[in-house]
């Protein structure tokens, strides 16, 4: 229950600071330890990896690219209007909802996904 409370709406927040995102991973990296009783040296990407969750930005991401993808086929109009824009230019500061999509992956996301690419070539 603690990740569907700590993403409610997580397509609009998506693309808040990174600290503020850091926080949140950090609270969830913690109660992944203390579910675990995981040791202090085990890495945070072992404890993702092993209890198959994903870290809170690729849920993140994965969840605006659903609302995203349902919002553009949606039957109102507005809806849709309010999700088929241009991205502005990367040089641009204003972080729209749906630039989420287009971020690399996080320190963590990464190792993650790495390590879940191992299990994958080995089983």
């Amino acid at each position: 229950m603690c990740i569907t409370v700590m993403t409610y709406a997580s397509p609009v927040f998506a693309h808040a600071a990174p600290t503020a995102l850091d926080r949140l991973q950090v609270i969830q990296n913690k109660f992944c330890r203390s579910a675990t009783d995981a040791h202090w040296c085990v890495r945070n990407s072992i404890l993702h990896r092993d209890l198959e969750l994903p870290t809170l930005s690729k849920y993140m991401k994965d969840a605006s690219k659903r609302f995203f993808d349902i919002a553009g086929s949606h039957p109102n109009a507005l809806l849709r209007a309010a999700v088929d824009y241009q991205p502005p230019p990367p040089t641009h500061y204003i972080r729209r909802p749906r630039n989420v999509l287009l971020d690399p992956p996080d320190a963590l996301t990464a190792a993650v996904d790495s390590l879940n690419d191992v299990n994958d070539t080995h089983d």
